[in-house]
């Protein structure tokens, strides 16, 4: 009788497979089972990091008042690129205007925040969260006098869903400080 090689292929192949199930002794021992591929990185990193949901609490359209209960402006806090940047945008109630941009600075692991003004202000500030709420602290530089001074800035949520905002700047190099603006933010509805 004449068996043809197509014949004996699945049997061979069956016999090889199972040779290889039951082996044993060391050389079986030491096979080390094939890493599993590596995770890819989720592709919006900011919207899954905790560190980056440290500022939402500020997050919101506001109506801004001062400690007396004057409306001083109103303020929208909106996110953008992702989770990635909180972007502030600011009216007096004179009309007047300013914007930030904070994020939170993975390589210094601070958060920053830029802020501009239409009258000439720039801060740039930095740091993190506190037992106080988001406490940041650098610099206030006034375009129209040249003048730049140390500043920081505290944002703290209260029991009552406002937000308190205190500035404070330093006339003398950060020894004592002055308050600059304080507001009590209250959330309003967008229209």
């Amino acid at each position: 009788m004449r068996t043809s090689k197509l014949t004996l292929l699945p049997a061979l192949l069956l016999l090889s497979a199972s040779g290889m199930a039951q082996q044993t002794g060391p050389a079986a021992e030491n096979v080390t089972p094939a890493p599993a591929p590596p995770s890819a990185p989720p592709a919006y990193p900011c919207e899954h990091g905790e560190k980056f949901r440290e500022f939402d609490f500020w997050l919101g359209e506001w109506g801004v008042r001062t400690a007396d209960g004057r409306l001083a402006g109103h303020n929208s806090i909106r996110p953008a690129e992702r989770g990635c940047l909180l972007t502030e945008h600011w009216t007096n109630t004179s009309g007047g205007t300013g914007m930030s941009i904070n994020y939170f600075d993975k390589v210094a692991n601070k958060w920053v925040q830029v802020w501009l003004a239409e009258g000439g202000s720039q801060i740039m500030i930095s740091g993190g969260m506190t037992d106080e709420g988001m406490s940041l602290l650098g610099t206030l530089h006034d375009i129209g006098s040249g003048s730049t001074v140390p500043f920081r800035g505290l944002w703290t949520p209260l029991a009552d869903g406002r937000v308190r905002q205190y500035f404070e700047q330093s006339n003398d190099g950060g020894v004592t400080w002055v308050p600059w603006f304080e507001g009590f933010y209250s959330r309003v509805e967008k229209n």
